[in-house]
């Protein structure tokens, strides 16, 4: 599984023309225009490859976290980065083909080094948020995607096939602004079938604006559980894939008193079998695998958010106040992760002085699959463990709330400093892990 990064242009470069209202401004929603680069104009390169229909977003991003208290309370500062190059190629201008293009994501990360898993939680359960949202996949150079798009009937039906991630299509309407996951995008990733930004597979969609505002979203994807292995890296193979998934959606980006905002309900079925949490159950919804897990030969998982602005500044269209609200559900029968519900406010340009400047605040809660539980007390029976500091013992997760608070400003225009804090309440959803904060940094440099 992979996680989201900060890099906005990935909106810019791979939405559909028409995916905004000519009236519609994102920004105070999050959805900043590319800043100016480091390397400027490369000497007139870029104005080149940008002349012959080359776009390109290049982007290093590096995240610190470093906790006080949490499973483990010996301190440990966390470092992980990743370069991230995003493209797209105007095909129009050579084949005369309509708004065609070919669209590509790049991506490597270094520094594998988690502070959730290592100090924040319970390593004994299975993780349900990331103090560094960017951190997995390992230390590798992998495809995000390389897909071929093409617009229909004046450009309201966008046609998207290859290699690809949902995010091209899917659940884009918050952006990956905070360090913490669960804070980070939407909860389409929740489902656990698919993987966000860095791991692609093979699949096709559709995304057709009903009318300026509204946009109906659906396609056909590979769900392959070894998408996100090394081998898979550079792989165009359909090896280990176990079926497909349907995903629907339906966007809206209406302005409500004149500002804009962001709505979306999706769901997602799968007829890959999905392993039962519970290895007591037996008969039932599937046959039974050799370790002794039932299978379901088919699943659900729904998510839903909103980013509306609230506020306007006076006298700039670009500053002002915003709010998001998120969250998903999924099956728990084969899910850990049944409910997440995620809010957030955001201002960008508090102080006059600092226009650009965003402030940031989100709380998230998790509620963990009932079915997940019940095989932590299966397993504790089977082994006798009943005392929570015996290594034996599976720990028993219920929910968790956790808080993120950040102030992210430009020194200069290609650079981003991003320090933040972070509390946790029951990591991992288990209430005999002492609570943890967490002092964070994030950096984002456009080249």
């Amino acid at each position: 599984m992979a996680y989201k990064n900060n890099l906005y242009a990935l909106a810019l470069l791979t939405l559909s023309p028409l995916s905004m209202a000519q009236d519609w401004n994102g920004t105070v929603l999050g959805f900043e225009a590319p800043p100016d680069p480091v390397l400027g104009e490369m000497l007139g390169i870029r104005k080149i490859l940008n002349d012959n229909g080359f776009n390109y977003n290049l982007g290093y991003l590096n995240e610190i976290a470093w906790n006080g208290g949490g499973y483990n309370h010996d301190s440990h500062v966390a470092y992980i980065d990743q370069f991230a190059l995003t493209f797209n190629q105007d095909l129009e201008r050579w084949t005369g083909i309509p708004d065609a293009r070919i669209e590509g994501n790049i991506v490597n990360r270094n520094h594998n080094d988690d502070l959730t898993t290592k100090r924040v939680q319970d390593p004994r359960v299975n993780f349900n948020d990331l103090t560094q949202e960017s951190w997995g996949g390992q230390s590798i150079t992998r495809l995000g995607w390389l897909t071929f798009a093409r617009s229909f009937d004046d450009r309201r039906l966008t046609w998207r096939i290859g290699m690809m991630n949902k995010v091209q299509t899917f659940d884009q309407i918050i952006p990956c602004d905070f360090q913490m996951l669960s804070q980070c995008g939407g909860k389409s990733a929740n489902s656990l079938t698919w993987n966000n930004w860095n791991v692609h597979t093979w699949g096709t969609t559709l995304a057709y604006k009903v009318t300026p505002t509204v946009t109906l979203k659906g396609g056909v994807m590979e769900q392959n559980p070894n998408a996100s292995s090394r081998s898979h890296a550079w792989s165009w193979s359909t090896k280990g894939s176990k079926g497909v998934l349907l995903p629907l959606e339906i966007e809206a980006r209406p302005l409500i008193n004149g500002l804009p905002g962001a709505y979306n309900l999706g769901v997602v079925f799968t007829n890959a079998p999905q392993t039962d949490l519970y290895r007591g159950k037996s008969g039932g919804a599937g046959a039974t695998d050799p370790e002794g897990f039932a299978q379901h030969s088919r699943t659900w998982f729904m998510y839903a958010g909103l980013n509306q602005q609230l506020t306007r500044h006076a006298d700039d269209p670009n500053r002002g106040l915003s709010t998001s609200v998120s969250m998903s559900l999924a099956d728990q029968r084969s899910n850990y992760m049944h409910q997440v519900y995620a809010a957030s406010l955001r201002y960008r340009g508090l102080f006059d002085a600092r226009p650009e400047d965003w402030i940031g605040f989100g709380l998230t809660w998790i509620d963990m699959s009932s079915q997940y539980a019940r095989n932590q007390r299966y397993m504790n029976s089977l082994s006798g463990a009943s005392d929570y500091s015996d290594p034996a013992y599976h720990p028993v997760p219920g929910h968790s709330l956790n808080g993120e608070f950040y102030y992210r400003f430009r020194p200069v225009a290609w650079l981003e400093l991003q320090p933040g804090i972070q509390y946790w309440h029951h990591p991992g959803g288990v209430s005999r892990t002492q609570d943890a904060w967490v002092t964070e940094l994030k950096t984002v440099v456009s080249f």
